[in-house]
């Protein structure tokens, strides 16, 4: 019986630990599409297919969107070189439109455009 009693509270102690990761009763329910459009709404933004796979997806603009710039640091969202370029030298680039950046770009930090990239 000594052999069985370490081996039964094992058991016990397993059962116990396996009711606590089993799945509750109910799951919480997912936002609707009016829920995610009212948030996107409430923050400025609109809900707009993007990228190739043309996802619905809230896209908020920028109030300083077009300003030229230098670095990040004078834009809210990033400062970039639209195009597949990459200059050398100095550069004046444009603050990010919306928070969303699609297409061909390089970012310009510092007054020195990035590597360009493309983002679809």
């Amino acid at each position: 019986m000594r052999i069985l009693a370490p081996f039964g509270a094992s058991l016990a102690a397993a059962a116990l630990l396996l009711a606590g990761c089993a799945a509750p009763a109910t799951q919480p329910a997912a936002p609707s599409a009016d829920n995610l459009a009212a948030a996107c709404s409430a923050k400025g933004g609109a809900i707009q297919p993007v990228g190739k796979a043309q996802i619905p997806t809230c896209v908020t603009p920028y109030a300083d969107a077009g300003k030229a710039c230098t670095d990040k640091s004078q834009c809210q969202g990033a400062c970039v070189l639209e195009g597949n370029l990459e200059p050398q030298g100095d550069v004046s680039g444009t603050c990010q439109k919306t928070d969303r950046q699609f297409g061909c770009y390089a970012k310009v930090v510092n007054g020195k455009a990035t590597a360009a990239i493309c983002v679809d």
